[in-house]
């Protein structure tokens, strides 16, 4: 992961040089080489994705293309404020416990109707709107079973477990969400050069005040995806690019937007279609 666009891309390169130096581990081998393994525990994966997102964006901009506003989906948030320069290149997430699932074909009042069912004096609720008929719950992993069969029982066509280590954007990372709040205090924090738009409720922050609070609001809370997209083009957005590993967010842009194109950067191939994309 990442590999290819660091070998291309000098600015790419030196974002994982200073993610391996702040870290004090070579992250970037772990990357480039594994094992996968390694890399799906969440003390890895979140530095990992945020590295890599960071890296495509310092790639883009290395090529002149530069954002005029940011949006991260979750953790992607931490890169929408790196990349716009409220905060320096560091972050810190703790692992729990639980699951996620991802309900396909359900609408957002089913997906509450049946996460209200399964709890059984039990954590479950919705925790990610990525799209339309694309929602994300979180909570005790037996309640989110429950609810996962339920969802089916109600002509949701598909219910995936996610591979994830802690039940991010529910209640029970209140205690998380807690102990972020003390370290958010020990990080320097700055104005965005560009506005970034937030998960918790789709408005813009605009100052560093606005930057702590509503990253601790978000670790236990809904990420609004929809709303985030939304509130993009309402901003002016009309073209996109997502950097990092994946093509998630551009599928998701999709089913969002009409007549709007995106492009994902995470390999040199991908990175001169974006840049090719935005002198068009």
């Amino acid at each position: 992961m990442g590999r290819a666009l660091a070998e291309r891309s000098p600015a790419a390169a030196a974002v994982w040089a200073e993610a391996d130096d702040a870290l004090g581990f070579a992250l970037s081998t772990l990357c480039f080489e594994g094992p996968a393994a390694d890399l799906a525990l969440t003390v890895n994966t979140q530095p990992a994705v945020l590295t890599a997102s960071v890296a495509a964006a310092a790639a883009l901009a290395e090529r002149g293309v530069i954002p005029g506003l940011a949006a991260g989906h979750s953790l992607g948030e931490y890169s929408a404020l790196v990349v716009a320069g409220a905060l320096r290149f560091a972050e810190a997430v703790p692992a729990g416990a639980g699951a996620m699932a991802a309900l396909l074909g359900v609408e957002l009042a089913t997906a509450e109707q049946v996460c209200a069912e399964a709890a059984q004096g039990e954590v479950v609720g919705v925790a990610n709107i990525n799209s339309p008929g694309q929602i994300v719950i979180a909570g005790h992993r037996t309640a989110v079973e429950r609810a996962v069969t339920a969802a089916a029982a109600r002509g949701g066509k598909k219910s995936v477990l996610l591979p994830v280590s802690a039940p991010f954007h529910c209640a029970l990372m209140k205690p998380a969400a807690d102990r972020l709040a003390v370290e958010l205090e020990r990080v320097t924090v700055s104005d965005p050069r560009v506005p970034v738009i937030r998960n918790v409720d789709g408005g813009v922050t605009r100052t560093a005040d606005e930057v702590r609070p509503f990253l601790v609001k978000q670790v236990a809370s809904p990420v609004l995806w929809t709303d985030c997209v939304e509130r993009l083009a309402r901003e002016g957005a009309t073209g996109f690019r997502e950097v990092g590993p994946g093509r998630v967010l551009t599928g998701l842009l999709k089913r969002t937007l009409d007549g709007v194109r995106g492009f994902p950067v995470e390999d040199p191939a991908s990175l001169d279609k974006a840049v090719e994309g935005a002198a068009a």
